[in-house]
């Protein structure tokens, strides 16, 4: 099999061959079909996160077919479609564990491409805990962001709160924004995005938006609450300052829901938070259920991720392509 790693930390790519891998008890071999490139790849790349063991081979957006299957692995079967994503395996023992929430794993909480090699080669292992369901109606190239990007932004927002008809304003139309909006839109909020430049208030329309704010233009705050305030933010930007400039947009019992992950502090002005009940949250993704949900639900109301597509041999080029920002909007590696 061929395998896109890094050797070190910071270090290059290099496409290698290996043995294919064969999976364990309770686990299953994923032959991949196509992988999404996501920024949180740079955990592995720059080793961002302690402990990471090299040489590994990033990816967390993998979608495929089973290929083969360990043992006591009830409930799936060669030949299935799977994704893997982000939640890609947990201890089973800890109190979030026992609880069901997966994805808040206190003590082994495993991200594939980090913890194990992920999906930039043409196999995969992994536990079958962390499997998801790929529906018919999406290809694999669809599905893999889906897996990361998609259960980032769709989770959040059914567990909202929000009601079909509420105004929900998404700040960001890039990687998270332009299925966050989608999303929002089917889910028959009243949707608002927030960008900067005009020039994007065209593709917001088009990915389903009723009100476009250019924020380099106008107060973004000021032009929520015209429109009686947002129910909910949903922040797919990686700037704090951007944040907090909205935050005055919220309704009363609004929140903002964070996915985008700043370098800097949020900046929060506490009064307005008191007085208007409001709040500030933020989402971790989800587990391999909700991005079987979230593929499920895109599936059949029509939400689909705009994608650049690199054959696994230009993971290096592709991988460069998404760091740049110029993606429009996920990069997705195919095994072919």
């Amino acid at each position: 099999m061929r395998v896109a790693r890094v050797t070190r930390a910071k270090g290059p790519f290099e496409l290698v061959e290996q043995p294919v891998p064969e999976p364990g008890a309770g686990a299953v071999r994923i032959k991949v079909e196509a992988c999404g490139i996501c920024h949180s790849d740079s955990i592995t790349k720059d080793a961002i996160l302690p402990g990471i063991q090299f040489p590994r081979a990033p990816g967390h957006e993998v979608a495929g077919v089973i290929d083969a299957l360990g043992a006591g692995v009830p409930g799936w079967k060669a030949g299935q479609r799977v994704g893997l994503g982000w939640h890609g395996g947990h201890c089973g023992y800890c109190d979030s564990c026992r609880r069901g929430d997966f994805v808040t794993c206190q003590v082994a909480f495993q991200i594939p491409g980090v913890s194990y090699d992920g999906g930039y080669g043409d196999y995969v292992i992994a536990p079958a805990g962390a499997l998801a369901a790929i529906p018919d109606g999406l290809s694999a190239v669809e599905a893999a962001p889906l897996m990361c990007a998609g259960v980032t932004t769709y989770n959040p927002l059914r567990n909202s709160g929000a009601r079909p008809g509420d105004t929900v304003a998404v700040l960001g139309i890039g990687g998270l924004g332009h299925l966050g909006v989608q999303f929002a839109s089917k889910m028959g909020f009243k949707t608002v995005a927030i960008a900067r430049g005009e020039d994007k208030g065209p593709l917001a329309r088009k990915l389903g938006a009723q009100h476009y704010i250019d924020s380099q233009a106008s107060d973004p705050a000021a032009e929520l609450v015209k429109l009686g305030g947002a129910r909910v933010i949903l922040a797919t930007v990686t700037s704090a300052p951007a944040m907090s400039a909205v935050l005055g947009g919220l309704a009363v019992d609004g929140k903002l829901i964070i996915v985008g992950a700043p370098s800097e502090p949020l900046q929060v002005p506490v009064i307005p938070l008191i007085f208007g009940r409001r709040s500030i949250v933020g989402w971790p993704s989800g587990s391999s259920i909700d991005s079987q949900d979230t593929m499920a639900f895109a599936a059949q109301a029509g939400v689909r991720p705009m994608t650049e597509v690199f054959p696994l041999e230009r993971a290096a080029e592709g991988y460069d392509r998404m760091m740049s920002g110029k993606a429009r909007f996920r990069v997705v590696l195919t095994t072919g």
